[in-house]
């Protein structure tokens, strides 16, 4: 009986992908690369949205404004003047309070340091002061008072003081300085100082002042 061939096992045939599977597999590739593109093109729209709103409250709602100083008022709370024409004596003694004001139209509020006061008489310092330190809140207005002591040794050797005192009027200029910042949102920090000159006359009959005007200047 002859022996029957011993049939060997073939080599099995390695897998190779039909064409439908290759087709599915770039479909798959596609769509991912199409989410993708999507997902970060809406990632950059809203980046781009809110830069664009952060631009327009930069230079709308949170822009820096110019805080606004205002001198309300002089009084002259003591006055101690030899009636007539005749100068004033040594030793006498004259004070003014002014009533000044700081306006805040930002939406944060504004700090302030020391407020600087000084008044002149013709050119020549007559008196100095300095108001404390504060903070006007918000759209807010903070006022103080400020007490100028006179001095009176150098308002007496001015020249032109005899001739005023026969008009009964003394002219006067006054400058303020006011320095602070305004911080919006822990971001946008702006160092401000606030410069007022004033000229006004102290009638020195009635002790009120006229005719004064202000002009101011600020610096950001």
């Amino acid at each position: 009986m002859a022996e029957k061939e011993q049939v060997k096992p073939l080599t099995p045939a390695s897998v190779l992908p039909s064409s439908d599977d290759e087709e599915a597999a770039l479909y798959l590739k596609k769509i991912h690369r199409k989410k993708c593109i999507k997902c970060c093109g809406c990632i950059l729209a809203l980046l781009l949205i809110q830069i664009i709103v952060v631009i327009i409250l930069i230079f709308t709602v949170f822009k820096v404004k110019d805080p606004i100083i205002n001198l309300n008022g002089v009084k002259v709370e003591r006055i101690d003047l030899i009636k007539g024409t005749t100068p004033p004596r040594p030793g006498s003694n004259m004070t003014l309070t002014t009533d000044v004001s700081v306006k805040n139209p930002n939406v944060a509020s504004f700090k302030y340091g020391n407020t600087t006061t000084t008044l002149y008489y013709r050119g020549t310092v007559i008196g100095e002061a300095r108001g404390p330190p504060g903070r006007s809140r918000a759209r807010r207005t903070a006022r103080m008072n400020i007490t100028v002591d006179i001095i009176m040794d150098r308002l007496t050797s001015h020249p032109s003081l005899q001739s005023d005192m026969g008009n009964r009027i003394l002219p006067m200029t006054s400058f303020t300085r006011v320095g602070g910042r305004v911080k919006i949102l822990k971001i946008i920090k702006k160092h401000v100082v606030v410069k007022m000159n004033c000229t006004m006359a102290i009638n020195i009959t009635s002790r009120a002042i006229q005719e004064q005007k202000c002009k101011r200047k600020v610096k950001l």
